[in-house]
């Protein structure tokens, strides 16, 4: 059992106004296949957020259209009532039609409408963090976000993040409402929203990197991180963390599991110490678009 808790990755101030430890969970991984329907185990689902929790972990990410209407009520089943320093990022704005579909829908009723059962299925008063999940492209940005902040308005929602962004698309947003955290896909091996992660940086915005594990070739054995990982009695998913945490201040890791032997490793992530020259290292070993 790792000794090891989330406050190692430090902490960072959502906003300037709420404090989540560094590395998070994500809770995509809990539904079923192509992230339909319940676990196989819901029970073991709920001992892995139940257990992420003890280990120091505060930010879990979720949506609404996990499972769709399952991770969330995991959330619930596992932490309510929640801890204060609990933070429930929760989105809306993406639609399913069956395993591995997606359909972004931003018209400003429906927003409203899955931020509501959000409240209700998490059993809570107001939500820390709400994000839109995907820009709809047949809806005015300005109307999405606009809606966002109505309902921060009305204080149903603290918070407002965005989900697979460019630099213009915050900056029109942050025309409407103060955005508080982007989430990106980035890793190690996938580097295409680093213009995004430099603009969050400068801007003091969490950003929170999706698929933070770039599971599979940089991970498996005999990857291209295996020998690095050696040296430094680490596991490669360990370092691709490490790396992700040391990359930038504002940067959130949620990596998500459904296995607590998982869970415990890619905490201990958060003590990794690694060195520039570590950094430089590792960054060379994974060729990557920048």
């Amino acid at each position: 059992m790792t000794s090891v808790t989330a406050d190692a990755s430090g902490q960072f101030m959502i906003d300037g106004a709420l404090p989540v430890n560094r590395l998070g969970y994500g809770t995509m991984q809990l539904t079923g296949p192509g992230v339909w329907g319940p676990p196989a185990d819901p029970d073991e689902a709920v001992r892995v957020l139940r257990r992420a929790a003890e280990l120091g972990v505060t930010l879990f990410d979720t949506a609404d259209s996990y499972g769709p209407s399952v991770a969330e009520p995991l959330l619930r089943r596992a932490l309510a009532p929640y801890d204060e320093d609990i933070v429930i990022a929760t989105k809306a704005g993406l639609t399913r039609q069956g395993p591995d579909t997606w359909t972004p829908v931003g018209r400003p009723a429906y927003l409203r409408q899955q931020c509501e059962m959000s409240l209700r299925i998490l059993g809570v008063e107001r939500i820390a963090l709400f994000q839109l999940h995907r820009v709809d492209p047949d809806v005015p940005l300005e109307d999405q976000v606009g809606e966002l902040k109505a309902l921060k308005d009305e204080g149903k929602i603290a918070h407002i993040g965005l989900s697979e962004v460019s630099v213009e698309e915050i900056e029109q947003a942050r025309a409407v409402a103060s955005i508080a955290s982007v989430q990106n896909l980035y890793n190690l091996a996938t580097r295409t929203a680093e213009s995004v992660l430099d603009h969050c940086e400068r801007h003091d915005i969490a950003f929170i990197p999706w698929f933070p594990l770039a599971t599979g070739g940089l991970v498996r054995s005999g990857g291209p991180l295996e020998t690095i990982a050696s040296r430094l009695s680490a596991t490669p998913s360990q370092l691709a963390l490490a790396w992700l945490l040391h990359r930038s201040p504002v940067m959130l890791p949620i990596p998500g599991t459904s296995s607590i032997e998982h869970l415990e490793q890619n905490v201990a992530a958060a003590a990794l110490q690694l060195t520039d020259e570590d950094m430089t290292e590792l960054t060379s070993a994974v060729t990557a678009p920048s």
